[in-house]
């Protein structure tokens, strides 16, 4: 199996999960994976641990990825570091597949000089927004991290702390508030959206207002060519290229 190519145009193309079309998403191989191909970012999640630390895993438990089931923010950063994780794409475990933690993810990123692109998954306090920020700030990679939530909260406070980031605001919805585009252009935040919410109107708007619009999660070549004519900065894929 392979990645499937497309006509992107100037297009820039975020790996979802890492290449997690081939790999086991969020893991240092699916990351690395993506590194070595063509892909303008690697996009990931983040979690704060019982202990308060900070790990890159999707789910809020482990039940999909591992067949136990822990919740993340109840469980210990060392219990959760130990837990094998499962490719629910492929039948097969691996050494390394693994929870990285956030050092491990952006050092990767810096590594292949590729852009991160760390989502925030919930609603986070500031304490430890502001250690995300300080761990990448360590790296010397804050300005080439993308930081996206579903959470304005969590964005607002990621203005606050780094007012020159790079942040989107990550929906789903199809019909988005004329709140949300205030918010959004009083804050500087581009969009995130889920493709098959999004329409050419969409598109203009928010270009409209000097920001750019993501989209998540497309794997259809078809589909992909269709948003680049729209005229999308950026596609999120597992595996298109």
């Amino acid at each position: 199996m392979d990645t499937v190519n497309f006509k992107k145009d100037k297009v820039k193309v975020i790996a979802h999960r890492g290449l997690s079309g081939l790999e086991c998403e969020n893991t240092c191989a699916a990351f690395v994976a993506a590194a070595n191909r063509s892909y303008f970012g690697i996009e990931t999640d983040v979690h704060v641990t019982k202990d308060g630390k900070i790990i890159v895993f999707h789910d809020d438990n482990t039940i999909r990825m591992t067949g136990k089931k822990k919740i993340i923010e109840k469980t210990r950063y060392s219990v959760l570091k130990k837990m094998l994780l499962k490719n629910p794409r492929i039948d097969e475990n691996r050494s390394d597949y693994y929870m990285p933690d956030l050092y491990d993810y952006i050092s990767i990123c810096k590594k292949y000089g590729k852009i991160a692109v760390l989502e925030i998954k919930n609603l986070m306090e500031e304490k430890y927004i502001q250690k995300i920020v300080d761990e990448i700030k360590q790296l010397d990679y804050v300005y080439s991290t993308v930081f996206i939530s579903f959470k304005m909260d969590n964005l607002i406070t990621l203005r606050k702390l780094i007012p020159d980031a790079k942040i989107q605001f990550l929906t789903g919805q199809e019909n988005i508030d004329e709140e949300i585009f205030d918010i959004m252009k009083e804050h500087r935040f581009d969009l995130d959206i889920k493709y098959r919410s999004l329409t050419k109107e969409v598109v203009d708007k928010v270009h409209s207002m000097g920001l750019k619009v993501n989209c998540w999660t497309c794997d259809d070549k078809g589909d992909a060519e269709n948003l680049v004519n729209m005229g999308v900065d950026y596609i999120t894929t597992n595996i298109l290229e």
